[in-house]
């Protein structure tokens, strides 16, 4: 793909208000920004989404680091490809390390776009010129909770994401379900609940909720199979979900209604294309999760939640969803409840080096000879 140097940030921010689940509090964000630069003068971005704690996988930023630094960097060096489609067989030779890989396969995604002057979200196949726009509460007060949701309302958002455990489950969404009557309102468990907690889940039934995302553990599909044969509500896969073949097995066994595909966690966006026409053509509906990430993931997301298989409001909020500043121009709004694609080749933003500079902690570039 004529590279010429690959640049990595890690950069830090505060988040304005702590994003809380029953797994861990985050307060500030650590990630990895990826710059591919090509002799041709074009570049391409991408972003890192591990956390710096493996409280949502096994990875971390520094894990990531180490595999962008010391394996795929190296491993593109060595092996030219020539299309971005081909770097996620090329990564295989290692194993997992799915946000590693992403990070730098998504900034190879964009610098292909803007070598074919297309949007990328023309390239994927994408056809939509705006997509419906989620949000995410994860705070442990149910006043908090129901201040959000109207000020979200007011914005338009068209889909609420809860963050529930069997310490708060049954409160939070009778409450949210009788002051929001008709809102779209749906519950992420991360992976709080086990088939013993059965009952309590049925219990949801009656609140009719778009979808209960990950109640059982992270790495399940059997038993997920087990509880949404007595569920009403669908059940939406997310954690478990790290492969193509996670998919086709959480389809072939019933384990899910819905699937959530992060660009992330599945290993890139060649592999997310992949799921999701998979259940486009199983008639499975998927949304486009989101990682509290910055503006160059996020650009990424809503290239991908632009297929015709993404007919649920995805967690892709506005820049100022989560920071006072983000690092990319122009930063990703929210009109109307709606987010519209840019016509620009590639994800249609550029990154806001003044800010990027203020915020990273570290910096390395590693240069290719032509």
């Amino acid at each position: 793909m004529n590279i010429q140097s690959v640049k990595l940030s890690v950069i830090k921010m505060p988040l304005k208000k702590p994003f809380y689940t029953h797994l861990e509090t985050i307060k500030e964000r650590e990630s990895i920004i990826v710059e591919v630069h090509g002799h041709d003068g074009f570049e391409g971005y991408g972003e890192g989404v591990a956390f710096s704690s493996p409280w949502y996988t096994e990875e971390t930023v520094k894990t990531s680091y180490h595999l962008l630094k010391d394996f795929l960097i190296p491993l593109i060096q060595r092996f030219s490809i020539k299309h971005p489609s081909e770097a996620f067989s090329l990564f295989s030779a290692f194993r997992r390390n799915h946000m590693a890989k992403a990070a730098l396969e998504m900034a190879l995604w964009d610098l292909q776009a803007k070598r074919e002057g297309k949007p990328l979200s023309q390239l994927l196949g994408g056809g939509t010129k705006k997509i419906p726009s989620g949000v995410v509460i994860a705070t442990s007060s149910l006043k908090e909770a129901i201040t959000q949701i109207e000020a979200y309302l007011e914005k338009g958002y068209r889909r609420v994401k809860i963050k529930i455990s069997p310490d708060n489950d049954l409160k939070f969404v009778s409450e949210l379900r009788k002051r929001f009557p008709t809102l779209d309102l749906m519950a992420d468990a991360n992976s709080a609940y086990t088939v013993d907690d059965i009952d309590r889940l049925k219990a949801l039934d009656e609140y009719g909720l778009l979808m209960i995302e990950q109640p059982l553990g992270n790495d399940d599909i059997i038993e997920h199979a087990l509880v949404q044969k007595q569920l009403k509500t669908p059940i939406c896969l997310d954690e478990s979900i790290v492969s193509f073949e996670d998919a086709k097995k959480a389809i072939e066994l019933g384990s899910c209604r819905v699937i959530n595909i992060k660009i992330g966690r599945v290993g890139g966006i060649g592999q997310a294309i992949k799921i999701h026409d998979f259940c486009n053509t199983n008639k499975v509906p998927v949304w486009c999760g989101g990682m509290i990430e910055y503006g160059i993931s996020r650009a990424h997301n809503i290239a991908l939640a632009s297929l015709p298989g993404f007919t649920i409001p995805g967690d892709i909020s506005a820049s100022n969803r989560y920071w006072e500043e983000d690092i990319i121009t122009p930063e990703i709004k929210v009109e109307h409840g709606e987010i519209h694609l840019p016509s620009n080749p590639g994800i249609g933003v550029n990154l806001n080096r003044k800010r990027l500079k203020e915020v990273t902690c570290s910096q390395e570039l590693f240069s290719f000879h032509k």
